[in-house]
């Protein structure tokens, strides 16, 4: 059976033209629009769609407040639209404490390299949000209370219901879920996410103390207007600091650079600074994990704590292997905190992680290494 989509949008022609990209997926089925915030809010009542895509900026009833309303009444996984500007940037960001689950700016089909990769990357991320429907409840804490407290009053989506037991194939392989201790003491701690990765990044950073033993290195994938926007918010909800990487930032205890949109973010030989590179045009991702922990592993070898958290995809399994071979320890989160559970599948599976973490959890884990 197809998934359903209701797609939102005050546009008739942005709903036609997404509609016709989501069917061209045998897939994917549009059972209805809606063109305000509170429309929305009743046909997802009526319809019972599986995703919402959603537009901010509309008539009657913008499309945050209809994404509180909808995860307070009828939890969906929703995919917000947005400019891709400063203010959009931060719009999205408030829609993901919200309880949207993911995001793509209007002009989607220009961050690729051609229209059908545009059709797919639309067609994924809706398919892949889809996983999470029967799976959501009405939420009381999307982020730690600290960091509520100092963003902007959102409501929230709570943590997923168990998802179901992977192939055995696949779950014999993951790793346990006991504190696993890197073996080589930690010159750096290192994060790669992506889907789900803002709110989840939130919550593994927000409790962390100011004088937080080792430097962050953060790598979103997030388009290059959203990753200034980002860095301020982490900065003003965390203890720590956190701001946008520049090319020769040092590497500071307590103080979290997250890679520039657009880019590379590499450790330097010494390892005591980042250089910030345009990289390969045929790198798919921009900032990349792979090439964050790859640098890592050249300039820190074995004095690495890596984590992977939730994303679509396998971005940051080739930079844990060159990570793994000089005795890094590596950590993956869970299946059931995963928006969608991809890239730290992918590392664990491959034989790669130490320890599987609940989002919920990594904080008070990363305070006791």
């Amino acid at each position: 059976m197809p998934i359903k989509v209701l797609v939102v949008d005050d546009s008739a022609f942005f709903r036609r033209r997404i509609k016709e990209i989501l069917e061209k997926s045998p897939e994917l089925k549009v059972i209805g629009g809606a063109d305000n915030g509170k429309d929305a809010i009743d046909r997802v009542a009526e319809l019972n769609p599986d995703v919402v895509t959603m537009d901010y900026e509309m008539p009657v009833m913008d499309g945050i407040t209809a994404v509180r309303e909808i995860m307070r009444t009828h939890p969906t996984p929703i995919l917000m639209f947005s400019s891709l500007s400063y203010e959009g940037a931060r719009v999205t960001l408030d829609a993901l404490e919200a309880g949207a689950l993911d995001y793509l700016p209007k002009s989607f089909e220009s961050m690729t390299n051609s229209p059908n990769e545009g059709v797919k990357l639309l067609q994924d991320k809706v398919i892949a949000i889809a996983r999470k429907q029967n799976k959501l409840e009405p939420a009381t804490a999307r982020i730690p209370d600290v960091a509520r407290q100092a963003a902007a009053p959102a409501a929230s989506k709570s943590r997923p219901a168990p998802a179901p037991a992977r192939a055995a194939a696949g779950a014999a392989r993951l790793p346990p879920t006991t504190l696993k201790r890197p073996e080589n003491p930690p010159k750096a701690l290192l994060i790669g996410a992506s889907t789900g990765g803002p709110v989840a990044l939130q919550k593994a950073l927000a409790e962390l103390p100011a004088r937080f033993p080792y430097p962050i290195l953060l790598v979103q994938h997030m388009p290059n207007t959203f990753t200034s926007a980002f860095a301020q918010r982490l900065d003003r909800v965390c203890n720590i600091t956190v701001k946008e990487a520049a090319d020769g930032d040092r590497l500071q205890p307590g103080v979290a650079l997250l890679a520039p949109g657009g880019v590379q973010m590499l450790l330097s030989d010494t390892g005591r600074t980042v250089n910030i590179i345009e990289g390969s045009p045929r790198l798919q991702y921009k900032p990349s994990v792979d090439v964050t922990f790859g640098s890592a592993a050249r300039s820190l070898k074995g004095h690495v704590l890596a984590l992977v958290l939730t994303g679509m995809g396998h971005d940051g399994r080739e930079g844990c292997k060159l990570l793994k071979r000089e005795g890094a320890t590596i950590w993956t989160q869970d299946e059931q905190s995963c928006v969608v559970y991809g890239m730290p599948m992918s590392v664990a599976t491959a034989g790669l992680s130490d320890m599987t973490f609940s989002i919920d959890d990594v904080c008070a884990k990363l305070q006791s290494i």
